[in-house]
């Protein structure tokens, strides 16, 4: 006789086991119409899930955070069902749910076109109209190996015999004839699945990701619990095509990117004005912060990583070399050790904290190949890095303080929208359980006392310290994961660093490791996209042109860029024999606030005809009337 509690705390009492669908239907059938699944003691199950005891029970609806990926989930194995009706002798592998949709592997001969694509997604609706039941069973060991023998289905019978382990039971879902190795939990039928799905495009992916194994052909789609989802989604990715920050690199002539150099940046003119910019506002918000700038080697010896825990815990992603001296050498993937050793160089007295040490460090970091994406995953990066040496009664101040002014570095930059990930301790990690408990207590008494909401990230701090992460929201809806904030007493125990404390005591420091736009070429690339290459005034690279009708105009026009680049304005001039009308197309392609127009009239006149990006006519001004709008 279970009795099911509910999560507004009302209870149910039941003389037989119950099904979560029947207790959707004991509670109203409008509820049991939409139910898709159950939550039974926290767990998500399926909705023909059977409850024999007593159990707190959520019916999940396409209202709720969980159903997404129950949607998702279901579309692979709908395209999956789709492709093997349409494609007999195509083996199917893995297909999860993915972040905004799902995927699915397949193997198959023939080459998948854009066409076969457009037949899936057809073929995909049939099937959601066909409102399969969607069932589970469950296998012995034996009978599951040979059910998939039997239809050559060599992948499935790997997964079986190498992934579920001896004893464990294996379930499969079934829908109509089609049928697939499954954990679950999955929808109640086909029909649930609805029409907010589209097959996206096909890309190559080897068997279980290595390249050693045979290639197989991934097809993506995208799910969303309705149409209306589904056209906003698409929406997003038109824009962010748009946008792309590598197309519209090259069309401004900010940076490129090339195959000798993987993962490195070579900045052009504007480009690297833009960067510099950046790094200019940050040594400014970092100087009155209080903060002192220092600079580290780029390449140490192995023993430093090897104390630091580095060597051990990221070695996959360094770049070593051994000298003729038979020495191992590092590039550095990170600039903490460096600013060890800084602050190890002389006595340091409990007056000297806390001492925060800004650095732009070059880092290094091997990421695989095809992670590689322009200036979003590089393998040679700048980070705005900091280290904040305190004692632990400063510690939480100090997080306060760091955290207040990233979250106002941000709004410079219009994004107001920001959410703070909290991560803590991971299962490979150093330190004590009792020092965790003090970084990680610091980190949210700061949070709590600043009146911030954060999100739980269980096991995903660094291995020397738990840590915040400010995710920012673009112009289109996208998330970035930029600056963080992590608190460490480990790594100055490693290292034997000290300070002297006003009772003549050496006691360690508390480090924080702090960046507020991570790594500068990806905040760059954020930055281009939000935008779409048309910066703020202030961040422009080129502010204005000047440009003229005739020849006759051209000293006149230099003098004028002259003016203004001795008050402080970024400007250029364009003198070439060309229409005006077409250097203005061809200065608003490459995204120029302000375009000053010169003609016999502005030079008689001492003037210049104004026009802004957007194509708005400003009129006729003076140039220090110009000078004294861009600089307001």
């Amino acid at each position: 006789m279970p009795q099911i509690t509910l999560p507004d705390g009302s209870k149910r009492q039941f003389d037989h086991a119950v099904s979560v669908m029947d207790v959707a239907n004991d509670i109203g059938p409008g509820l049991a119409k939409a139910t898709l699944a159950g939550k039974v003691d926290g767990e998500l199950v399926d909705a023909s899930y059977l409850i024999e005891n007593d159990a707190e029970v959520a019916i999940i609806t396409s209202r709720d955070d969980e159903a997404l990926e129950l949607l998702r989930h279901d579309a692979a194995h709908v395209m999956a069902q789709a492709v093997q009706e349409l494609y007999p002798g195509t083996q199917v592998t893995i297909g999860p749910a993915i972040e905004d949709g799902f995927y699915y592997d397949f193997a198959r001969t023939e080459p998948f076109m854009p066409e076969d694509l457009v037949e899936i997604e057809k073929r995909m609706h049939e099937i959601v109209k066909r409102d399969l039941p969607i069932e589970r069973e469950v296998l012995d060991r034996e009978a599951a190996i040979k059910t998939f023998t039997d239809l050559g289905e060599t992948y499935k019978v790997e997964i079986i015999e190498q992934n579920i382990p001896e004893g464990e039971e294996i379930s499969i879902y079934r829908q109509g004839d089609w049928f697939d190795v499954c954990r679950g939990p999955h929808l109640p039928s086909t029909g649930k699945l609805g029409n907010g799905f589209k097959v996206m495009k096909v890309a190559g992916a080897y068997w279980r990701g290595d390249s050693k194994n045979e290639m197989l052909q991934r097809i993506y789609g995208t799910a969303w619990p309705d149409k209306k989802q589904l056209k906003a989604y698409l929406h997003r990715i038109e824009e962010a095509e748009k946008r792309d920050h590598r197309k519209l690199g090259r069309q401004l002539q900010l940076f490129h990117l090339h195959e000798d150099a993987p993962g490195s940046v070579f900045w052009h003119p504007k480009g690297w004005t833009l960067f510099n910019l950046l790094i200019n506002y940050m040594r400014k918000r970092q100087d009155d912060a209080g903060y002192v700038e220092v600079n580290t080697p780029d390449v140490m010896d192995r023993s430093l990583w090897e104390t630091s825990g580095h060597w051990e815990n990221y070695r996959e992603h360094m770049f070593a070399t051994q000298t003729e001296d038979e020495r191992v050498f590092a590039l550095k993937p990170m600039n903490c050790p460096g600013s060890v050793l800084m602050f190890a160089q002389g006595l340091k007295s409990y007056r000297d904290l806390p001492l925060r040490m800004a650095e732009f460090g070059k880092v290094h970091r091997y990421e695989p190949s095809g992670a590689l994406h322009g200036l979003l995953r590089v393998r040679h990066l700048t980070q705005d890095d900091a280290h904040v040496y305190c004692t632990e009664e400063q510690m939480e101040r100090e997080c306060i303080d760091v955290i207040a002014l990233v979250l106002d570095i941000y709004k410079d930059f219009g994004f107001e929208d920001v959410v703070i990930k909290f991560s803590d301790r991971p299962q490979n990690r150093i330190g004590s359980d009792e020092i965790w408990d003090r970084l990680e207590g610091a980190l949210i008494n700061a949070l709590d006392s600043m009146g911030l909401a954060y999100k739980m990230f269980p096991g995903e701090g660094a291995f020397y310290g738990p840590k915040l992460e400010f995710v920012l929201r673009d112009a289109i809806g996208r998330d970035w994961q930029c600056g963080t904030l992590q608190v460490d007493m480990n790594l100055p125990e490693r290292f034997d660093i000290s300070y002297v404390a006003e009772d003549g005591n050496r006691y360690r420091p508390v480090m924080l490791h702090r960046a507020l736009f991570g790594s500068l070429e990806r905040f760059f690339g954020i930055l281009l996209e939000h935008y779409e290459g048309k910066f703020p005034l202030w961040l422009a690279p080129v502010q204005a042109v000047v440009m003229n009708i005739t020849d006759k105009q051209a000293p006149y026009v230099e003098k004028i860029e002259k003016m203004l680049k001795n008050q402080g304005i970024r400007a250029i001039s364009d003198l070439r024999n060309e229409k005006v009308g077409f250097k203005i197309r061809e200065h608003t392609l490459q995204r120029i606030p302000y375009m000053l127009v010169v003609g016999d009239r502005e030079v008689e006149e001492e003037k210049i005809a104004l026009r802004s990006l957007g194509g708005e006519d400003l009129g006729s001004m003076a140039v220090e009337q110009f000078v004294h709008m861009v600089q307001q």
